[in-house]
């Protein structure tokens, strides 16, 4: 019996052999054309949510990593992030750290002002102030970032001062996101007189001082700082106590004298051109015979004599 091929089967066999190699080329190619598909698809995809990420910043008013820190006008100390208020050669220097849209530095402030500007204007004490937007990363919202923008849009008219005053008289509730809205700034800058300026609309609105504040809110939590308020007397923490003693007006302006002791009080103009020293009247929402708080209720405005009743800092945790 021959074990030759036939002619014939030979045939069939190598015609069979090319078509299985012509498959497996189509098959490869067919596979090379759907990664170089997926890859693309991705590179695509990356793009848009590129753009999309662009234009959330864009409509918030935010701005890339990359963007420059525009400081106020008058913003001095390291990297421009300090709001200086009163004598610049005040024998002391009284530094605080705030946020907006916290209740407890609302607190502290409208229990505090009264003797704040006291001792601004008689050249005791030099404040510096310091912005801060935790409540934005612990509750979620712009009103942080929006209102400290707008301070320092005011810090460029020479009006930051009594503007700080307002915010702090008109704040809205912690869970409210009230000054998230731009609107809301300008319409309380109306309180101000002379500072509702097309300017000062325009740096609102397109948030100028945007990448200011978030460059003052990273060195806040850099800082090791607890929470705000965080106030300083010469470098000393003197909220919500020092020495065992409780802030209050009487202690706080005891504090400075014997600081100040020997020393002649600060005459210098300040470094912000025109900014006047805080102002207990900057707001006409606040009540004469209280502060309001942070949900609008009165309370009693704390006596010379009498002790503060400082709640605990917003905690800058889980921001």
């Amino acid at each position: 019996m021959s074990d030759k091929i036939p002619e014939g089967n030979r045939s069939a066999r190598e015609r069979l052999a090319q078509q299985r190699e012509q498959e497996k080329g189509r098959e490869k190619r067919r596979r090379t054309l759907i990664v170089a598909s997926a890859v693309v698809g991705v590179l695509g995809l990356a793009a848009v949510v590129g753009l999309i990420a662009a234009n959330v910043n864009k409509d918030s008013g935010g701005d890339t990593a990359a963007g420059p820190a525009i400081a106020p006008s008058g913003a001095s100390g390291e990297d421009a992030l300090t709001l200086p208020v009163g004598a610049a050669d005040a024998p002391s220097t009284l530094t605080i750290w705030e946020d907006f849209r916290c209740p407890v530095c609302a607190q502290f402030e409208n229990a505090l002002r009264d003797t704040v500007s006291e001792l601004v204007n008689d050249g005791q004490v030099r404040v510096e102030y310091h912005l801060a937007t935790i409540i934005d990363g612990n509750l979620g919202g712009s009103g942080s970032l929006r209102a400290a923008n707008a301070a320092a849009c005011a810090q460029d008219a020479g009006k930051f001062a009594p503007y700080h005053d307002v915010l702090f008289s008109n704040q809205p509730p912690e869970p409210d996101d009230a000054y998230g809205k731009n609107s809301r700034l300008i319409e309380l800058a109306g309180k101000v007189q002379g500072l509702d300026t097309p300017e000062f609309r325009s740096c609102v609105e397109d948030g100028d001082h945007d990448s200011w504040v978030k460059k003052s809110d990273t060195a806040f939590r850099e800082g090791g700082f607890q929470g705000t308020p965080t106030v300083l007397l010469n470098g000393e923490s003197v909220f919500p106590s020092k020495g065992g003693e409780q802030i209050s007006p009487a202690a706080l302006k005891k504090w400075v004298l014997a600081a100040n002791k020997g020393k002649k009080p600060g005459t210098a103009a300040p470094s912000e051109p025109d900014a006047p020293a805080p102002s207990s009247a900057a707001s006409s929402s606040a009540s004469p015979e209280g502060s309001a708080t942070a949900d609008g209720s009165a309370t009693p405005s704390p006596q010379g004599d009498g002790p503060a009743d400082p709640a605990a800092p917003s905690s800058a945790a889980g921001s």
